[in-house]
């Protein structure tokens, strides 16, 4: 299966796990082609069997380069897709000190639902989708220890659907 995976990566947690992934698809016997968005011109992205989209988070939702690229890449109407993100652990409320609860986060985190949307619009079809938390400073964090079981577990998600 050749796949088409683009990600926005900033500060290199969605390059790490878009590397990833590729090394895990590449030894199920898949090709990969890892791309960062500014290196193509959305009108020219290449015919896959499988477009993968990750962004990293932004006040909740995804990068606008990101959404931006999905709107006018020239991506096949019935084509599958799977999506990822890499979100924060949340921070801290300055007032009492206290930590957003995993229903506060999901409530907040608007990446997937956002980019679902975007491709659903072009005629889309969703495989799998995988939020990758990312620990620390909340504009420069590190991957949670453990993402590489993560992404073994988004390819196993792909692969299971396709």
């Amino acid at each position: 299966m050749r796949i088409e995976l683009f990600h926005a990566s900033k500060f290199g947690n969605g390059k790490r796990v878009s590397e990833e992934l590729k090394r895990v698809l590449e030894a199920e016997g898949h090709q990969v082609a890892v791309r960062h968005i500014d290196g193509v011109k959305p009108k020219e992205v290449q015919p896959a069997d499988l477009f993968i989209i990750g962004s990293h988070t932004r006040f909740g939702g995804p990068i606008g380069s990101m959404k931006k690229f999905v709107k006018k890449a020239s991506l096949p109407l019935g084509s599958r897709y799977a999506v990822f993100a890499t979100h924060t652990d949340g921070a801290p409320d300055k007032k009492t000190g206290r930590l957003p609860t995993q229903e506060e986060l999901d409530r907040e985190r608007k990446t997937i639902p956002e980019l679902d949307q975007l491709l659903k619009e072009k005629g889309l079809i969703k495989v799998a989708d995988k939020v990758f938390p990312v620990t620390g400073d909340v504009m420069k964090g590190t991957l949670r220890e453990g993402w590489e079981i993560k992404v073994d577990e988004f390819a196993t998600a792909i692969l299971g659907s396709i």
